[in-house]
């Protein structure tokens, strides 16, 4: 009978003995739908004091459940974000209902614009997408790598979240600085780094894979209200 190197065994009770800890279960779920700062995992928490955060923190990070790097907008801040394979074996929480899934970006001409055409793929649950400041037209570097992958973006120009929004959709922020700069946001947080600011085709891949793994996680989560 094949069983799991001693070291993936390992790795696996790791995980468990981190999550046995009810405030660390309620973060890792937390992590299953978007990227959260400290600050907004501690609202989460019903103000659980900061060093009890970092260390409930790092006993995540040390049995590789999460990972933080620091924010594109405002270098001070940090988010903490679910690690790649953290979840494998394990059963997330209950599944929200949603009407619409909004992804929202600051220029609505890449990131946003990819994840509302990804999800049209794998859900029958509508999306869109929009923009605090889109842009005049969608970038060249978002067209080119939706193509390479077979996904056709719709022929939409970028569109103001104002224009877009309605109360009842389930918002999605893929960028850091849309998501600090609206007022209470509300749905979740992916803090993807946006593509434009290398501008070269390995940074608009990095954020399609980003975004595809992402989605696939937040499918099986949704249900149509």
């Amino acid at each position: 009978m094949n069983t799991d190197p001693v070291e993936v065994f390992r790795a696996r009770v790791a995980r468990h003995a981190a999550l046995a800890d009810p405030a660390r279960l309620r973060i890792v779920d937390l992590l299953t739908l978007g990227d959260f700062s400290p600050t907004e995992l501690q609202a989460e928490l019903g103000g659980v004091p900061s060093n009890l955060l970092s260390h409930h923190l790092r006993a995540l990070e040390k049995a590789g459940l999460a990972t933080r790097h620091r924010s594109e907008a405002d270098k001070r801040r940090s988010y903490i974000r679910l690690a790649a394979g953290a979840l494998e074996g394990l059963v997330p929480g209950a599944e929200q209902g949603a009407r619409r899934v909004l992804f929202v970006c600051t220029r609505n001409s890449a990131r946003s614009q990819l994840a509302a055409a990804l999800w049209q793929q794998v859900s029958d649950i509508p999306s869109a997408s929009a923009g605090t400041h889109p842009a005049d037209r969608i970038a060249r570097g978002a067209i080119e790598v939706a193509r390479r992958h077979g996904v056709d973006l719709a022929d939409l120009p970028p569109r103001r979240l104002e224009e877009v929004a309605d109360d009842e959709d389930f918002v999605v922020t893929v960028c850091d600085n849309a998501h600090e700069e609206i007022p209470n946001p509300g749905g979740i947080h992916w803090s993807v780094p946006d593509p434009l600011r290398l501008n070269t085709e390995d940074a608009f891949e990095g954020a399609f894979s980003d975004i595809a793994r992402r989605i696939s996680d937040l499918v099986p989560r949704l249900r149509a209200a």
